[in-house]
């Protein structure tokens, strides 16, 4: 499955396909039993995949086994063992790929010239994505985090490994003189490497930062770089070589605690805006605001749904999940439509917007 995504990923995933450019979604589980009938209903999916390829007369026979081989090849690289809540598969003449998304979405197979991305975006504005870079003299690790768990990124130049003529680990652990191991120049010059690559990093997928190390190690790479300027410093040694679950355990209080202070910046926001009349909620007055670029701060719940019926007319009308002529997946559109237009989108705890139905919004005018 692909890794988390980044804008320059996202970017690449809008631009137009020849066509069909297919997007097939299926909600997946993380447990039993639920998670039984994910691989059926994976497999029927697809199925209707390649039934509507097949029905469609704008499609020629060999760009559409071309496509069948994609989607075939796709479903080799689903990893339904370590399901999340949805995924998304994309296969278009010549290219797959494989999201698992910590976000439920609608059943749906839809054909076009450009992959449907807006449940990606919304799953991973959701994720509330962050880096993790781990120190030591020899080696230093990059991950990703995201709400409940933390990967290696094998991203940029990481990991970056010290050659051993420049370094000897055994010998240093030896000796136990790990403050002078963070004054040698040739420390310092690998520690302003990792900050090089971490600015290259940052520059690409920028997201809060989080450093663990040993205290002597934080302070030379705030001495050398500029990287950790607003990083958050976790004096956490022996990381770099450790498991995903003994990073994620070291960084979640902060993480935590982080969360705790958006959401009260967030709600603090949403009482001022309510002042000066600045202030929007309900799917139709959002769904309106949204589409004419007035969302300033999007503020959603984390498992807010609700699936909507556009009449063409002036507003949206309820409807029930499975209806035909329904939108499954409007708040999700909401979501993209506004970080398509600049806005900040926050996802906050259930119950922390109970008096706006999930979802409210802080309006530039």
């Amino acid at each position: 499955m692909e890794p988390a995504l980044s804008p320059a990923t996202l970017t690449e995933l809008r631009r137009p396909r020849p066509y069909p450019a297919v997007s097939v979604l299926t909600p997946t589980h993380r447990r039993e039993p639920d998670n039984a009938q994910d691989r059926v209903r994976l497999r029927n999916v697809v199925a209707e995949a390649k039934r509507q390829l097949e029905a469609d007369p704008a499609v020629a026979r060999e760009r559409r086994m071309d496509v069948a081989r994609q989607l075939d090849q796709a479903l080799t690289e689903v990893d339904l063992a370590h399901a999340e809540d949805g995924l998304v598969i994309y296969a278009a003449p010549g290219e797959h790929q494989v999201w698992s998304l910590a976000r439920p979405v609608p059943e749906r197979v839809v054909l076009s010239d450009t992959f449907l991305t807006r449940n990606l975006v919304s799953a991973q504005a959701a994720e509330h994505t962050f880096w993790v870079l781990s120190l030591s003299a020899d080696r230093i690790t990059l991950w990703s985090g995201g709400t409940d768990r933390v990967t290696e990124a094998h991203t940029g130049d990481f990991p970056l490994a010290r050659r051993r003529d420049n370094f000897d680990a055994e010998r240093q652990e030896r000796i136990g003189d790990l403050p002078s191991t963070f004054r040698d120049e040739g420390t310092r010059h690998f520690l302003r490497e990792a900050d090089t690559a971490m600015s290259a990093v940052l520059r690409d997928d920028e997201r809060p930062l989080y450093v663990t190390g040993e205290p002597a190690a934080l302070s030379l790479l705030d001495e050398v770089g500029s990287v950790t300027a607003d990083a958050v410093h976790v004096p956490h040694g022996g990381l770099t070589h450790g498991t995903p679950e003994t990073v994620w355990q070291a960084v979640r209080p902060l993480v935590d605690a982080e969360a705790r202070r958006s959401t009260d910046s967030v709600a603090r926001e949403l009482e001022s805006a309510r002042g000066r009349r600045a202030f929007a909620a309900g799917v139709d007055e959002l769904w309106q605001s949204a589409r004419e670029g007035r969302v300033r701060l999007l503020a959603v719940e984390e498992n807010y749904r609700v699936t909507v019926r556009d009449d063409s007319g002036d507003h949206l009308v309820p409807a029930v999940s499975g209806d035909l002529d329904g939108r499954e997946d409007i708040v999700d559109e909401i979501v993209e439509q506004c970080l398509e237009t600049g806005a900040d989108v926050r996802f906050v705890p259930d119950g922390t917007l109970r008096d706006t139905d999930g979802m409210a919004a802080v309006l530039r005018y």
